[in-house]
């Protein structure tokens, strides 16, 4: 059965991660972006991150700028924001398109594996998060108002 570590990405600095690296880890796999309203859920991503890490958990960011152009910047300026602003230990990931014709397969995935409000596939909005077991398989998917902190007990129950 395919699962999310059947894929390959690249990290922030463009090397090629396959994803089967994290075989064996709860993964929360979030579109994000740094001029958005929900942006101040770095800070609950980076929360989760150091309370689950040690158990085998993993936020993964994917910036994406289909959203009101809210990630306009390079690789560079994202990881620089994501580390002087919040912080962030979490990996992230080259700038992907998660909706359309250069939707990246790992999100096309993903989708087809939860779908949104009223079953559809597409994306609404930056900080759409998916919840991945140990195996690979996706679990659930939440919205973009759905907070990090709200979301800690299915993290709590996948671990």
């Amino acid at each position: 059965m395919a699962g999310v570590h059947d894929f390959q990405v690249n990290d922030i600095r463009g090397k090629p991660v396959k994803l089967d690296r994290y075989n064996g880890e709860v993964l929360l796999i979030v579109n994000v972006a740094s001029e958005c309203g929900f942006t101040p859920q770095y800070a609950g991503l980076q929360a989760l991150q150091e309370k689950f890490h040690s158990r085998g958990f993993e936020v993964l960011g994917f910036p994406c700028n289909q959203f009101g152009k809210q990630e306009p910047g390079g690789e560079d300026e994202i990881a620089a924001f994501c580390d002087t602003t919040y912080h962030v230990t979490f990996p992230m990931f080259a700038k992907i398109d998660v909706n359309g014709d250069a939707a990246a397969p790992l999100y096309r995935y993903l989708k087809a594996e939860k779908r949104g409000l009223l079953g559809s596939e597409a994306i609404k909005w930056n900080f759409t998060k998916f919840l991945v077991d140990r195996g690979g398989q996706v679990l659930k998917r939440f919205a973009p108002n759905d907070t990090p902190e709200s979301i800690a007990p299915d993290i709590e129950k996948a671990l």
